[in-house]
């Protein structure tokens, strides 16, 4: 129970100022004309000042309230590795005894996790919300239990009690991180590409370990080489990346011995590899309605630079006419298929037979230009079938189908086949008709070059199932054989037309090593945490995908086919970091965030980041290794740490649970009392 005097004037406080004001004066008057009762003529105007102003006796029952200690722990993932959780575990274990044993304190406990995107850790963050939820005249003291590697500093709230931090970790701690400085996101396939790494060590560094570091570096989860590389200087690696789209670049620090955390030892650089432009060489063996369909195909794509060659006047065509009124272009047959074939990354022959323009050793630079990595596409027509077909010559070693000299003139529908419904060049093609629903997907084609199929996949079919469409790989290239050059009647609309132009886009980028059209391939991509891994292939079946985290934990992932040789399954990763898929010997690798993450940019404990906001509070740091401290009580003001100790300030705070207000005198009794004086007054002065 407490009291205190408080006021309820019967008049506004500037007329009470005012009253008072010419009650001084009257007795100041009565200490001038030498009155003998001027101080009881005093005394009765104060007794009636009094009165108007009220006096009251204000009593409160208190209830004493708990002071509160918020103890912020810190478990990212940095506070994961070595033995800090063990740390973590025993210095809340101390903390809550030694506030148990303060008079009327309270522990509130609040955890931290990692942040979902790549923040860090937002120890700060957390300890603000902390502190506004609970009252802050109750709050005595703070604790951080961290390794004080934290990312916002600056969202250090305005406490009103001491400041503390616990550090995890050991003094002779050290770590070894691999850094990613500079990495394009795009770059022209063929043309060099400069990254630059730094490899790093922090900490008490062992003189053991030496100033060179062993660098692993894979493409696309391909085979591994190993490089060694200087410590703490910039790295500058050219990169020609080896095919387009997507490139996984891998950088891998082995773990040293006695270094903290092999988390940050990975990097992945992922590099979209662009064509600057592609060169197409399309020969065509004579004009006729098909060759304007794959002139306007590659001539529709600004990224082309299309070299056609028609051979329109033929070494056997005798009609008299002068040469100097022929306007035709000598067909520079060396220059093309020996000094340049190789800058060529698809030769196309439509139509094309042999008449002695290009000699049997040129056709077999072709078909060594496709054994060293080349593309080559074939529309064959009725001379494919002949005599003078260009199977009878050095390309027959690397075309997938013989034809068999006869020339099936009559209408078909080209129809996929089983196997080209899983491969990517012919997959859901039926699916593009313009008359969905009905008996014929599409429109027919009128002449089918009859071949056998010897090596490769047939994925479409003609009459009586004959092949009509043979892929296969060659050494380091890929071939494609069409059996009909009837494919311009999809152009023109034959009986609904099809998916002409959809059909040859496709083959002529799986020809050009598309990704997107491999047709046996692991990919994964991620939005957010979840990943979705795809699985392409031409078999039935495929097995389960073995998925590595970042930490080493292995987890297995079944596939579900979805469509025809596409098979997907989604899973969502607990952290952000570097995983590997492997499935028979497909491989795959991404990265969600960065590959090592803010988290363990820096695993060293140390206090520097945290100092300012603990000494303005004249709070203390000490490391967990070195003892946990006492817990004491100090005044506000004073030092809130010493050896051995930290201290929290009481606060004393209280609840009112209940209020009384009892004038100090009744009014009749201020009355009587003024009058007494007044009377007093007149008595002194008459008796004088």
């Amino acid at each position: 129970m407490t009291g205190s005097m408080v006021f309820d004037p019967l008049l506004p406080w500037p007329v009470l100022w005012l009253l008072a004001a010419l009650a001084a004066v009257f007795v100041v008057f009565a200490v001038w004309r030498k009155l003998a009762g001027w101080w009881l003529r005093g005394l009765a105007a104060a007794a009636l000042l009094a009165a108007v102003a009220n006096p009251s006796i204000q009593s409160e029952d208190r209830a004493p309230l708990s002071d509160i200690v918020i103890l912020v722990v810190d478990r990212s993932a940095s506070q994961r590795i070595a033995d800090r959780p063990d740390q973590v575990e025993a210095a809340i274990e101390r903390v809550e005894e030694e506030v148990a044993a303060l008079p009327d304190t309270e522990l509130r406990v609040v955890e931290l996790d990692d942040d979902e995107g790549d923040g860090g850790t937002r120890l700060m963050s957390a300890l603000a919300a902390a502190v506004a939820e609970e009252p802050r005249d109750r709050l005595s003291g703070a604790i951080l239990l961290t390794d004080g590697q934290l990312h916002d500093i600056e969202r250090a709230p305005d406490l009103p009690a001491p400041l503390h931090a616990l550090l995890t970790g050991r003094e002779g701690d050290w770590d070894r991180r691999l850094m990613v400085e500079n990495a394009p996101a795009f770059a022209i396939l063929g043309e060099p590409v400069t990254l630059t790494l730094r490899v790093e060590d922090q900490g008490a560094v062992p003189p053991s370990i030496g100033t060179m570091a062993a660098l692993e570096i894979s493409v696309d989860g391909g085979e591994v080489q190993t490089f060694r590389v200087p410590v703490g200087e910039a790295l500058e690696l050219p990169v020609v990346l080896p095919h387009g789209g997507m490139n996984v670049i891998q950088f891998t620090l082995p773990e040293a011995e006695g270094e903290l955390t092999d988390r940050n030892n990975s990097a992945v650089v992922q590099i979209n590899g662009v064509r600057d432009r592609l060169r197409v060489l399309l020969v065509s063996g004579e004009p006729h309605p098909g060759e304007r369909t794959w002139r306007n195909l590659l001539k529709s794509d600004s990224s082309v630079d299309l070299v056609h060659f028609t051979i329109l006047r033929p070494p056997e065509k005798q009609d008299g006419v002068p040469v100097d009124e022929l306007s035709l272009i000598a067909f520079p047959t060396r220059e093309l298929f020996l000094d340049k074939i190789h800058e060529f990354d698809l030769i196309i022959f439509d139509r094309y037979k042999r008449r002695g323009i290009l000699p049997s050793i040129y056709l077999d630079n072709v078909r060594q230009y496709v054994m060293d990595g080349g593309a080559l596409l074939i529309a064959a027509g009725p001379d494919f079938a002949s005599a003078d077909s260009i199977y009878r010559s050095p390309l027959a070693e690397i075309l997938p189908a013989a034809p068999t000299g006869r020339v099936i003139e009559e209408g078909f529908l080209p129809d996929v086949t089983d196997i080209g419904d899983r491969h990517p060049v012919t997959a859901e093609l039926e699916r593009m008709s313009e008359a969905p629903g009905e008996e014929a997907p599409w429109g027919r084609w009128m002449r089918l070059i009859d071949l056998v199929a010897e090596s490769g996949h047939a994925l479409m079919s003609g009459v009586d199932e004959r092949p009509l469409l043979v892929l296969d790989r060659v050494g380091e290239g890929r071939v494609a054989l069409l059996g009909s050059d009837h494919a311009w009647l999809w152009n023109r609309g034959f009986e609904g037309g099809g998916p002409q132009m959809e059909l040859l886009r496709r083959l002529s980028h799986w020809l050009m090593k598309e990704p997107e059209l491999e047709e046996d391939a692991l990919s994964v991509t991620a939005e957010g945490q979840t990943m979705t891994v795809v699985r392409r292939t031409l078999e039935d079946r495929v097995g389960s995908v073995q998925l590595t985290a970042p930490d080493g934990e292995t987890v297995t992932l079944e596939l579900e086919e979805t469509s025809p040789g596409h098979f997907t399954t989604t899973w969502t990763a607990p952290e952000i970091g570097l995983y590997r898929l492997v499935e028979g010997e497909e491989t795959a690798v991404i990265a969600l965030g960065p590959a090592a993450p803010r988290e363990f940019e820096e695993t060293i404990a140390t206090e520097d980041r945290l100092a300012p906001a603990v000494e303005a509070t004249r709070g203390g740091i000490r490391r967990i290794e070195e003892g946990i401290p006492d817990l004491r009580q100090v005044r506000e003001g004073r030092p809130a740490s010493g050896r051995g100790w930290f201290g929290i300030t009481p606060r004393e705070a209280y609840l009112t649970q209940d209020v009384t207000i009892s004038p100090l005198l009744p009014a009749w009794a201020w009355l009587l009392l003024a009058t007494a004086l007044v009377v007093g007054a007149w008595l002194r002065e008459g008796r004088r």
